[in-house]
């Protein structure tokens, strides 16, 4: 009941204009003597930890660069030869692709055509595996590479900004095929397509790929498509991107690409570790 009125409380907000003010808000330069202090207090609420970042707390001039810091070196050591998790997360759905279905949550499923914005591209991934994986605000906010190998094509897609938290998965219909989101496809080293889907939310001031100036929540809300030529090589657990707040990665693999591993709903996933094998060399 509380879920769905949450939901019926948002459709009537101005959901962009307020992720805009969020990350407005989150840019602005904190008073050097006020930065501990701030820090360590959003630490305390949301669960984070800040004795993992690469900075002590008082050298990051505002909320979203302490948001998106980087880690100590060695506290996400890449497990070698594996599809490693991209993030540190939450899984909130893992399965099969059949019949262009993922599920979304117990009772709603979506489709990986409208997930992607290509039905054509979606055909490659029948039969593969996918994960889904929710970052909540204590996680640590950047993306890597899940394999090595090399990026092909890239594409911004406009939508909704709805929460991604388990209230909204659970009520709203299609929720990550209808959120603002970049759709990033990847050749693998050893072969094999890869999908890597940052989805936006409610509150996330923009998303960014560390590759290119595409973003989420952007003020032209059009599609924009990227084509790398030649690609951009990238190797296993190379920076990637990053969310400016907590958010939602999808990732699908082709059935040539390797395989996903089955995962447990709930069970949490830390950066680089194995989620799955790639095919033989």
């Amino acid at each position: 009941m509380f879920g769905r009125a949450l939901i019926l409380f948002l459709s009537v907000l101005p959901k962009h204009a307020l992720s805009r003010g969020a990350g407005w808000i989150a840019n602005r330069t904190i008073p050097v003597p006020l930065r501990g202090p701030v820090h360590r207090a959003y630490s305390r609420v949301f669960g984070a930890r800040p004795e993992e970042a690469a900075l002590p707390v008082e050298q990051y001039p505002s909320l979203n660069a302490f948001f998106t810091r980087t880690l100590r070196p060695g506290l996400r050591p890449v497990a070698a030869g594996a599809i490693v998790s991209p993030v540190d997360a939450t899984v909130g759905a893992y399965g099969e692709v059949r019949s262009d279905t993922l599920v979304q949550a117990k009772g709603r499923h979506y489709s990986l055509a409208a997930l992607l914005g290509d039905g054509e591209s979606a055909d490659r991934f029948e039969g593969g595996t996918y994960v889904t994986l929710y970052l909540s605000p204590k996680d640590y906010h950047r993306i890597h590479a899940p394999i090595a190998g090399d990026i092909t094509a890239a594409t911004y897609i406009p939508g909704d900004l709805w929460p991604v938290n388990v209230a909204a998965v659970a009520n709203v219909a299609n929720l990550f095929a209808v959120n603002e989101r970049i759709v990033v496809g990847m050749d693998g080293e050893r072969g094999g397509r890869v999908a890597v889907v940052p989805v936006g939310a409610t509150m996330v001031g923009m998303t960014r790929l560390a590759f290119d100036d595409l973003h989420t929540n952007a003020r032209r809300r059009e599609v924009r498509h990227r084509r790398y030529d030649p690609p951009v090589r990238i190797g296993t657990g190379a920076a990637f991107g990053h969310f400016e707040f907590g958010s939602t990665v999808v990732l699908v693999c082709s059935p040539d690409a390797g395989t996903i591993e089955p995962l447990t709903v709930g069970t949490t996933v830390r950066m680089g570790q194995r989620l799955g094998s790639l095919p033989s060399r």
